[in-house]
């Protein structure tokens, strides 16, 4: 049983559940953000949101955080990547 290590909390990763998201949407109220992850099917234009998260800002901030120092360390190891035409 492989556990993996983040941060202070331990998670076994055969409770884990993986997903493929290449869609994401943002929101936020005065108290919380929201994080809408989903997969966009290109070939009718449609496309499923599969999970809701919602936290605080103080968390969404550290979200931000980690994800940008992830990323960093993805660029080191692998090299840049190419941003999505916009």
């Amino acid at each position: 049983m492989k556990k993996v290590r983040t941060s202070k909390t331990d998670c076994d990763d055969k409770k884990l559940e993986g997903r493929y998201a290449n869609y994401f949407k943002v929101g936020h109220n005065a108290s919380e953000f929201l994080f809408d992850f989903g997969q966009f099917y290109s070939e009718n234009g449609e496309g499923d949101i599969y999970i809701r998260i919602v936290t605080s800002p103080v968390y969404a901030k550290s979200f931000l955080e980690v994800l940008r120092q992830s990323v960093e360390q993805y660029e080191r190891s692998f090299g840049r990547i190419l941003e999505k035409n916009k």
